[in-house]
């Protein structure tokens, strides 16, 4: 939320994911959502977008500013999450009418969605608008998904004030893109907001990951059954599509079953990508150019209706990529009822799996897992590729805020508190101040800053304080040590004189081996 004397401004509003979801569900705002007077979306997906509906339904009146493409796809996903939680209210309703409980309501409905829509302003990337008196903001490519941004924001109480830039990172993706354009790199800012999804790790370079899809896709081939491929429809199916796409032109002679897109929403989001072609990478750009479509490959097919979904059940061999990219919902599940329990299916998990859901359980290793009211064997082979995401990684993220000015305070946000607090320290080592906010934390953006860069990690620090520290710090800082090896191992491993680093390393390696020796006698002590 920006709030002045004279407006307030929301930055996205999303639902929950993952274990998170119950817990938040039905939760209310914090605040009156008819006093807020306008809402920047940076991109589509549903934890960034999926409130909105509500927020509309409990008085929010203002403009929706994003861009053209987001615009486009937020409809579709907006529309999709109110007839799931239609249907979810319905089965709950008929679970509650038995056992004499009331009704269940979903949180909205299309109504709301048609509301909604109409309150969508979609504005051009890289032209600054006053949105409102004392507010300019402009709309970067954030190279995460189609229509993602980057949010510069020139803050101030009315026209006459010297503005505050806030920049908000939104999602961020990876430097080496395939289906975007890279993040813009952005110079100047009072604070920005990043996000720390990946604040603790690090991705596989491009090769890796096409070598490890190309082998794991080789391996699901020699079976001739099914290869199921759970999905998110916005981004990473067209990202697996035109893998295959590339899979089947490098390997001409392997020969491969029907691929199928067993999703009605997926099959919009996919027609939407081919409207917006300049703003894809040049790859992509120049095999539009060409006539070819990266998004379809050899033999394969679009399925829209139900009696088409559930006819690929009767093929014994197939690709189908569906959703939910979790498994907590979609036509996924039925494809999953039907082929889990046969020793020849082959699922590729391309995206992550959050934990709660179906996907991570059976990630995890589940023998057994119930599905529509039936207990399901799991015998299927697992191949969990992690190189698809649309995320940037933690050198990624350091490199684009490394093009800050050192005066730029940063707010560490969207991320699992160790990543964000990962990120934070990392921030700190390049000397930046940076800070990982609590809910509902307020930041004053005409609180002065002292000049003097901040260098010391976070929980550095507090060890010489001598303040109270717990055993997520230690994790922290653990997982700090070895992303920093990670971070060695990749960028000084060709070096030719390791005189100056290895004695520093064998100190680094004694202190560590002291280190859990001294946790061992704890632990033996207690």
């Amino acid at each position: 939320m920006i709030e002045t004397g004279s407006y307030k401004v929301l930055v996205d509003c999303g639902f929950h994911q993952g274990q998170d979801e119950e817990k938040h569900e039905g939760e209310s705002f914090l605040f009156d959502p008819a006093s807020v007077d306008a809402l920047l979306l940076t991109h589509a997906h549903i934890d960034h977008s999926g409130r909105i509906p509500l927020l509309v339904k409990e008085g929010f009146k203002g403009k929706i500013f994003c861009t053209f493409a987001t615009s486009e796809l937020v409809e579709i996903l907006w529309r999709d999450s109110a007839r799931l939680m239609g249907e979810e209210a319905e089965w709950r309703t008929r679970k509650n009418t038995r056992k004499g409980l009331p009704a269940v309501e979903p949180l909205y409905t299309e109504k709301e969605v048609e509301d909604s829509i109409g309150l969508r302003s979609p504005i051009p990337y890289d032209e600054v608008i006053e949105i409102i008196d004392g507010l300019k903001v402009r709309f970067r490519e954030a190279g995460h998904i189609l229509g993602s941004s980057i949010i510069e924001a020139w803050i101030s109480e009315n026209n006459g004030d010297k503005p505050v830039k806030v920049v908000f990172s939104g999602d961020l993706g990876p430097f080496e893109g395939v289906i975007e354009k890279p993040p813009t790199m952005i110079e100047d800012a009072d604070f920005v907001l990043i996000e720390s999804t990946y604040g603790d790790r690090l991705h596989k370079s491009l090769e890796e990951t096409r070598t490890e899809f190309e082998d794991a896709l080789k391996e699901a081939l020699k079976t001739s059954a099914k290869v199921l491929v759970p999905t998110f429809v916005v981004d990473r199916a067209q990202r697996v599509l035109y893998e295959f796409d590339r899979f089947q032109k490098k390997f001409p002679d392997l020969k491969m079953p029907k691929i199928y897109l067993d999703s009605p929403m997926g099959i919009k989001v996919t027609e939407i990508y081919g409207k917006y072609i300049p703003l894809l990478s040049n790859d992509l750009k120049e095999m539009f150019q060409k006539g070819d479509d990266p998004f379809e490959p050899e033999n394969f097919q679009f399925t829209r209706s139900a009696d088409e979904s559930r006819a690929i059940n009767e093929e014994t061999s197939g690709i189908i990529l569906a959703g939910s990219g979790m498994c907590s919902g979609g036509r996924i599940m039925h494809h999953l009822k039907h082929n889990l329990y046969k020793n020849d299916t082959h699922v590729m998990f391309v995206g992550y799996q959050a934990h709660g859901t179906l996907g991570r359980r059976l990630v995890d290793g589940a023998k057994e897992i119930r599905i529509a009211g039936e207990d399901v064997s799991v015998k299927a082979q697992f191949h969990t590729l992690n190189g698809f995401s649309a995320h940037a990684d933690r050198n990624d993220l350091l490199e684009w805020a490394g093009n800050f000015p050192k005066k730029t305070r940063f707010v560490v946000v969207h991320g699992e508190p160790k990543s964000a607090q990962a990120l934070a320290m990392g921030l700190n080592d390049k000397g930046y101040a940076a800070q990982v906010p609590a809910l509902n934390d307020t930041i004053d953006l005409l609180t002065p800053v002292e000049e003097k860069a901040v260098r010391m990690p976070v929980i550095s620090q507090r060890i010489i304080d001598r303040l109270e520290l717990s055993p997520q710090d230690v994790i922290q800082l653990l997982a700090a040590i070895t992303h920093k090896a990670d971070e060695m191992q990749r960028q000084t491993i060709e070096a030719k004189d390791y005189t100056k680093i290895m004695p520093l390393l064998v100190s680094a390696k004694t202190l560590l081996e002291t280190a859990a020796s001294l946790g061992e006698e704890a632990k033996r002590s207690a």
